[in-house]
């Protein structure tokens, strides 16, 4: 009998709760883009960390400006340098360049674009208020308050503020490591030529590359030629040493060169149909002590299997979004098969609409590559109308 899609996906989720489990590490900041924040993290200074120009101008204090036009002595300059500068002296300017250390004494920089400039003096023809042009230390952040939150995928920008503050380093979500075991003598690398019954191997990488975008990484990749189970084994000896979860695609048919399901039944491995389409046969099982999740070799099935099954439980381990869910009104009719949840390739369009791509069938990648939803028809739904609303998933 077979599964439901939520019977098994409870199976998955039970089965990689340990695996899973949140994991926290330290690493450089120029390796944290894309990272998640494991806590929150609090600004160890004041930002700016002092009392800096604003402009190119010349620093001053306001209550010289009181009467306009005045001429100031020039008696120095500031540049954006180490070191403190003397304190201005009451009736004087010093020139100043930007992010400069504004000298004690003076409140307000008044831009070079405003004043008449000679090589002793400045004339400045209008008053400035206490504090203008003049960025006081502590006004972006203080020390203590909080820079980011957690669970934070870390940009650029967040990068460059942590930086500013001296932070180095930071703790961060540990990454899922994944192996991916792709099988079937048939399968190629793609960059030449395809014999007859030669095959491109789309899965390896299309799970390679769904495994990053989940926010994990891959540990170990392999592609099983010789549809034999002691090959199979030496791979996923390899494939266990150097990952928290394995995933395999092909093999688990019930026909004859079924290496996974050959492997993994002996090891208490479960092997077996879910009401779905495409991706109806799955199996799950471990080996050397790490889970295995493995799905069936045509490569829709494969694609659509880990988005439903495996997609979101990476994603919650990382710390990042579910994919978005959204009910859109179908723009044609639609027939689906008894008993089995569909899984139809979609497009949305504007006004909350989706078209159906392609067929059902789970060798149309060129479809699914043209999609950007999965429609998700319930299993006891044989029909649909134009204009009925729908769950989609965003791809």
């Amino acid at each position: 009998m077979s599964r439901s899609v939520d019977d098994h996906a409870t199976h998955v989720r039970g089965l990689l709760s340990a695996a899973l489990r949140p994991r926290r590490e330290i690493v450089a900041l120029v390796d944290a883009l894309d990272r998640v924040t494991a806590g929150a993290v609090l600004s160890p200074v004041d930002l700016p960390l002092f009392r800096n120009s604003q402009m190119d101008g010349f620093a001053v204090a306001a209550s010289d400006l009181s009467a306009v036009p005045v001429r100031l002595p020039v008696v120095g300059e500031v540049a954006a340098r180490p070191g403190r500068p003397a304190a201005l002296r009451a009736g004087t300017a010093v020139r100043i360049m930007t992010g400069a250390v504004v000298p004690e004494g003076a409140d307000a920089v008044v831009p070079v674009e405003d004043t008449i400039s000679e090589r002793d003096s400045v004339t400045v023809n209008r008053t400035r208020a206490a504090g203008e042009y003049v960025r006081d230390r502590g006004s972006d952040v203080h020390a203590g308050e909080q820079l980011l939150p957690a669970g934070l995928r870390l940009a650029s920008r967040h990068l460059a503020v942590l930086a500013a503050a001296g932070i180095g380093e930071i703790e961060v979500r540990s990454r899922v490591r994944v192996a991916v075991v792709t099988t079937g003598a048939e399968l190629i690398s793609p960059g030449r030529p395809a014999a007859m019954g030669e095959v491109y191997d789309a899965n390896g990488i299309a799970l390679e590359a769904a495994v990053r975008a989940c926010g994990a990484e891959v540990g170990f990749v392999a592609r099983n030629q010789d549809d034999d189970t002691e090959s199979l084994r030496a791979s996923m000896v390899a494939a266990a040493r150097n990952a928290d979860l394995v995933i395999t695609s092909g093999g688990i048919s019930m026909g004859d060169y079924e290496v996974v399901r050959e492997l993994l039944q002996p090891l208490g491995g479960w092997v077996g149909s879910v009401a779905m389409q495409p991706g109806g046969p799955q199996a799950t099982g471990e080996f050397d002590g790490v889970p295995v999740v493995s799905f069936p070799g045509n490569p829709v099935s494969t694609q659509i299997s880990f988005e439903v099954f495996v997609a979101p439980l990476l994603r919650e381990a990382a710390g990042l979004p579910a994919a978005m869910l959204r009910r859109l009104a179908l723009t044609s009719d639609l027939r689906s098969v008894p008993g089995k949840r569909q899984f139809l390739r979609g497009r949305s369009l504007a006004g909350e609409r989706v078209e159906i791509v392609s067929g059902p069938g789970s060798h149309l990648v060129a479809g699914l590559a043209a999609s950007d939803v999965l429609i998700d028809v319930p299993a006891e739904t044989t029909e649909l109308k134009e204009g009925d609303l729908v769950e989609t998933m965003t791809l």
